[in-house]
């Protein structure tokens, strides 16, 4: 299932991701961690060091090699040139799944070994200084999106995305490729404020949005929150002397993070499972099929000098069947 945290920048969403991959990874499910903020914290918070974070493989990189590969030899896609981040599967195309080996996470995934299991780490890349003046951060974005596009996961198989900060992942059709949207808000007006924002944008596409409570100190931060947000608010996290240790390098092991906030990412775990349960794939194929055309019109015709429309398959959906006959 693919799960996403957002939320305001300082609101704690990378540490509360990093504590729920943790929280997976000790279970022994298969994870795929995706650092997609701006500021690329995610490698840090799960234990590496400056060096290790620095040589991790940035997916906007490797983007060419992503696209060549998921194309397959769908007759619909002329060239990779032609695909853009919304680009659908259709038949001939190749995906992904969580657990496998293929190209894509060979270039762009590391193993990352937490203290009781390994996930993969990929990472979209930070904003550099070739970019400043003349790229979007979005163009990084979209190497995650595509291979979101393409990924057909199944249950108890985890894709866990730090999103970059406020409502800017609105900015394409990523934020209808989760099953589950973590939304991390503080008790405060600001800290509310991308909730109302989040909400009121993913209204009309069935988004699951729930709010975790953070830095959350009494009763009063607790009923300030279910005040603005209702029957959102799915937990609540307060502080943590293991999180502060983990933030200055010297970390114990997970097993001796505080009781209150392992169970409280217990419950995001079984919140999570049961959305995936509820996907209906018809709908979630659809809505990719909808931004895809947005953007053609938009800008990927002119761009890329095809009529990206024709990528559409209209007799595809995406699913375990799909998944089944590639592998095949």
């Amino acid at each position: 299932m693919k799960i996403a945290f957002v939320g305001k920048g300082g609101s704690g969403k990378t540490t509360l991701s990093s504590l729920f991959i943790r929280h997976l990874a000790e279970t022994g499910a298969p994870v795929v961690a995706v650092d997609a903020d701006i500021n690329q914290h995610l490698g840090a918070a799960l234990g590496l060091d400056e060096e290790a974070c620095a040589a991790l493989p940035a997916m906007g990189a490797r983007l060419p090699l992503i696209k060549d590969y998921l194309r397959g030899d769908n007759p619909r896609i002329a060239s990779a040139e032609t695909m853009i981040k919304t680009t659908p599967p259709g038949t001939g195309s190749r995906l992904l799944r969580v657990a496998e080996d293929n190209p894509v996470f060979d270039a762009c995934a590391r193993p990352v070994r937490l203290d009781d299991g390994t996930v993969r780490l990929m990472v979209t890349g930070p904003f550099t200084e070739a970019d400043l003046g003349v790229a979007c951060y979005h163009s990084k974005v979209g190497a995650v999106e595509l291979c979101l596009n393409h990924l057909v996961d199944g249950p108890d198989e985890y894709v866990v995305v730090d999103m970059t900060a406020g409502s800017d992942s609105f900015a394409s059709g990523l934020f209808t490729r989760f099953d589950m949207t973590f939304l991390v808000a503080e008790p405060t007006r600001k800290g509310v404020s991308v909730y109302r924002q989040y909400k009121e944008y993913a209204r009309d596409f069935g988004v699951s949005l729930r709010v975790v409570g953070n830095k959350v100190r009494d009763e009063d931060d607790l009923e300030f929150l279910r005040a603005e947000v209702g029957d959102d608010l799915l937990v609540t996290v307060g502080h943590s002397d293991w999180v502060r240790s983990m933030e200055k390098g010297r970390a114990s092991r997970f097993e001796h993070l505080e009781a209150g906030n392992r169970t409280s990412l217990e419950r995001l775990r079984i919140a999570a499972d049961d959305s995936y349960h509820r996907r209906d794939w018809e709908r979630y194929t659809r809505q990719m099929v909808h931004f895809h055309l947005k953007n053609a019109e938009s800008w990927g015709n002119a761009k890329t000098g095809a009529d990206l429309a024709a990528q559409v398959d209209p007799g595809f959906v995406l699913g375990e069947r799909e998944a089944a006959g590639q592998a095949a």
